[in-house]
C-alpha cells in the first residue's frame, strides 16, 4: 500500500506512514476506524487503552508509532516512528 503525504490522502489507517495491517487491527480494536478517527487522539491513552483491553503489555515502540501516527494526523509532516522515541522515553521517564 501507498503511503500517504497529507492527511487529505490516507483514506484508510494502512495509507498513514508507519501503520500496517497489524497496528491498524490494533487501531480498529480501540473503535478506530479512519485515519480521521485518530484526529484529536492522545497516543499515549490509546497505547494504554490497548494495553488493558488485550491484558498485555504491548512494546513500547508501538507507542511510537501511535505518536507517529496522530501527530501525522494533527498536520505534521510524516516521521519514522522512531523519531518518537526520545520523547516517550522522556515523558514515561517520571511515571
Amino acid at each position: 500500500m501507498k503511503k500517504a503525504k497529507t492527511v487529505a490522502a490516507a483514506i484508510e489507517l494502512e495509507a498513514i506512514p508507519n501503520i500496517g495491517p497489524v497496528v491498524a487491527r490494533d487501531l480498529r480494536q480501540l473503535g478506530i476506524h479512519t485515519p480521521a478517527d485518530l484526529r484529536g487522539q492522545d497516543p499515549y491513552i490509546l497505547y494504554q487503552q490497548l494495553c488493558a483491553q488485550t491484558g498485555v503489555m504491548h512494546d513500547p515502540c508501538l507507542l511510537d508509532i501511535f505518536i507517529a501516527a496522530t501527530r501525522f494526523m494533527a498536520g505534521e509532516p510524516p516521521l519514522p516512528w522512531w523519531c518518537f522515541t526520545t520523547e516517550r522515553k522522556r515523558m514515561l521517564k517520571g511515571l
